[in-house]
């Protein structure tokens, strides 16, 4: 796994001095015309999209069909989409697709409180990673939502990310400056009255979106308690494990946060190639990839007969008001895929995992103990049997 990560460092350093091109079109240009920038008594109808999406990615308005380019925006829009799908032209040639329409940012609000209201006030938004373009982040929310049967609205958070291998320092930089974007448009809806209850996932370097944010929420919530944001998912994330073990407990994981329900679930996997190299740029280990840094504590586990594996800590607090704060789900013995980055949504156990605890489940059936009390594997399938990947996974409508 090292020597991978040596193979693929010349790649990520050229990334590095590689630049974000502007592109021949003013951005000006793509946003002047009405329909990327509606009023509230100009709206398509939008019955046929079932998912709602945030983003502040330029969209291109010059086009027969509206879409968001991997640049930054000039502000923050608000739309609907619906499932991706490919299209067939006269010619044969094959298009992958997504219909979308842009929205007033006041009548968006009012059509998902009134969504909100129907599904008891649960919401799910999700935020993507790294190298993703709007396209493969919304089949990827769109999975979501079939693979957990969610009942409440989706919403998609979509950051100008580059959606290319050799510009993970650019969606870095992109992710940071779509922070102060992100933190309001969370605060805003943990204080809607029809809110109750937010599911919120994010993938990868997502989580370095969604942290801080949730923090700034926990802050500056006056009126009402920001612990509506009650469960976090964190998929893969690429962070800094030291830096959560002491930020997320003085207030994302406070004992009042915690004593109001809210928790996190943290999927992690050795066997994860993308956060491997993740770990090797930044010089210390990542909440998703579960290595320990300490070599003295890896010679423990080894005479206990234990995996060389270290996970992020429990808050001390946690045990003192029987709750989990902090679930670590360990995926490395059912991870598939080229770079094991993102096991709940190609691998069953895992995706049955992370759907049951989507909905709520505290503690699915599948996993088994460790020496940790919050921290539990996915075990690996039995020999001869063979689940269906793609349509536990997948789930088709």
């Amino acid at each position: 796994m090292a020597r991978w990560s040596i193979l693929a460092l010349p790649w990520l350093i050229a990334g590095c001095v590689s630049p974000v091109e502007y592109g021949d079109i003013p951005h000006s240009d793509y946003v002047a015309s009405d329909r990327c920038n509606p009023t509230a008594t100009a709206q398509e109808d939008s019955s046929d999209k079932p998912f709602f999406f945030v983003t502040s990615r330029l969209p291109d308005c010059l086009t027969k069909n509206i879409s968001l380019l991997n640049h930054r925006g000039n502000k923050v829009r608000y739309g609907r989409f619906a499932g991706p799908h490919e299209v067939t032209d006269k010619s044969g040639e094959t298009e992958q697709t997504i219909p979308l329409s842009l929205t007033d940012s006041q009548q968006w609000w009012t059509n998902l409180a009134d969504k909100m209201r129907a599904a008891d006030g649960r919401v799910l938004v999700y935020v993507h990673g790294f190298r993703e373009t709007f396209y493969t982040s919304s089949r990827d929310t769109a999975q979501i939502a079939r693979l957990a049967n969610f009942t409440g609205p989706v919403i998609e958070y979509s950051w100008p990310s580059q959606g290319a291998l050799l510009k993970y320092p650019a969606d870095e930089t992109n992710m940071y400056w779509d922070e102060r974007n992100f933190r309001k448009f969370l605060m805003q809806l943990a204080q809607l009255d029809s809110t109750k209850e937010i599911v919120l996932v994010s993938h990868s370097l997502g989580a370095r979106l969604v942290l801080p944010s949730v923090e700034f929420v926990d802050r500056n919530v006056a009126n009402s308690d920001s612990s509506v944001i009650s469960n976090i998912i964190l998929v893969s994330p690429d962070v800094d494990t030291q830096d959560f073990e002491r930020d997320a407990t003085e207030e994302i994981l406070s004992s009042r946060r915690v004593r109001n329900d809210r928790r996190i679930t943290v999927y992690a996997s050795l066997n994860d190639r993308a956060l491997s190299i993740s770990d090797g740029i930044h010089g210390y280990p990542r909440l998703g990839r579960p290595r320990c840094f300490d070599p003295f504590e890896a010679a423990k586990l080894k005479a206990k007969n234990l995996p060389e594996r270290c996970y992020a800590a429990q808050p001390k607090y946690a045990e003192e008001i029987d709750k989990l704060a902090l679930t670590i789900v360990d995926t490395t013995a059912i991870s598939r895929g080229r770079s094991g980055h993102s096991n709940y949504l190609v691998s069953a156990p895992a995706c049955q995992d992370f759907a049951a605890v989507v909905n709520g489940e505290r503690h699915p059936e599948g996993r088994e103990a460790t020496h940790l009390p919050h921290v539990f594997v996915l075990p690996p399938i039995p020999k001869g049997e063979k689940p269906d990947h793609l349509a536990i996974c997948r789930r088709t409508e």
